[in-house]
């Protein structure tokens, strides 16, 4: 646990980052960096003039990243454990009726997400619905992933297991449950306090598969050091995170995210998991905090969340 903040102020402030990450970043969705305003202007609500992406969604909304993280937080709260089953169901009812997403609307879904949600939809098992070609690394399963490392209280090994499965009903490759993988145990050392986490972290995930000469030859894909990019493809949203989260706060950390355009919801969710976790709920601008919508929805997930990992004396 980072000095001097309690484990429920780290709880708290990794879903909220999360969120407000996502939200942050919708309305610069898929304009390039240089297209983007100055990083200082980087609110909720873009500034006058911008041509801001999903123009009908109000700011504070979160997208497609929330809706499933919470889809994923709500299945291992009610089931105590992770059901793959269940969380297929959930995101198909956030897919067809708006489960999790503010005021009940989808608006944003990525292709492979739908693809694989389709093939759900029509009968195939959650555990083979995530395309698995070594094209479909979007990082969809990277963007929902980060409340098995708040919920979980087994080891190393079981934690990543549990990362790498909850990526099949949409992602099925190796990258994408690797990228998984390093994350959960990214978010789990910032959880300890560790100072360099995403270190740690990837040393643990070295040890985990030095037996598999398969995939030490794909974490090292994983790790290896990448041009900083804020496209979709899974591998370049963890370097991202990782390049934004060098930012000494909340707010640096998701200006940074979104600064780099492109997939800015996503990177900033992932990189704003970190960061809440690591500065706490407090941590994150009040602006933001009271601007994010959907409280109605997160709070009491939120509280169930709080009461199993750090409960009450």
């Amino acid at each position: 646990m980072a000095r001097g903040m309690s484990l429920a102020e780290q709880l708290r402030g990794g879903i909220l980052g999360a969120l407000i990450g996502d939200a942050l970043g919708v309305p610069y969705e898929f304009h390039a960096a240089q297209d983007l305003p100055p990083a200082d202007q980087l609110e909720l609500a873009p500034p006058r003039g911008f041509a801001r992406a999903h123009p009908g969604v109000p700011p504070g909304t979160w997208s497609d990243d929330g809706a499933q993280l919470l889809a994923l937080l709500d299945s291992l709260l009610a089931h105590d454990r992770l059901d793959l089953d269940d969380l297929g169901a959930r995101l198909l009812r956030w897919l067809d009726a708006g489960d999790y997403a503010v005021d009940g609307r989808v608006f944003d879904v990525g292709n492979q997400t739908r693809r694989a949600l389709q093939r759900l939809a029509r009968g195939t098992p959650a555990a083979q619905a995530g395309p698995s070609d070594v094209r479909d690394n979007g990082n969809g399963a990277l963007m929902r992933v980060l409340p098995l490392a708040l919920w979980h209280t087994g080891s190393d090994a079981a934690l990543v297991g549990d990362a790498r499965r909850q990526g099949l009903p949409t992602h099925g490759h190796p990258q994408s449950a690797l990228c998984c993988a390093v994350y959960v145990l990214w978010a789990r050392r910032t959880l300890e306090g560790h100072a360099q986490a995403f270190e740690a972290a990837a040393a643990a995930m070295q040890a985990l598969v030095a037996d598999d000469p398969a995939e030490r030859a794909e974490l090292r894909l994983v790790l290896a050091p990448r041009p900083v990019r804020g496209s979709g493809y899974v591998v370049d949203t963890l370097h991202a995170a990782r390049w934004a989260c060098e930012a000494a706060n909340v707010e640096g950390v998701l200006r940074r995210a979104i600064a780099l355009g492109d997939d800015t919801d996503t990177t900033a969710c992932v990189a704003g998991g970190i960061a809440g976790i690591r500065h706490g709920e407090a941590g994150i601008p009040a602006r933001w905090r009271q601007g994010l919508r959907g409280q109605a929805i997160v709070d009491p997930l939120l509280e169930r969340l709080v009461r199993h990992r750090a409960p009450a004396p």
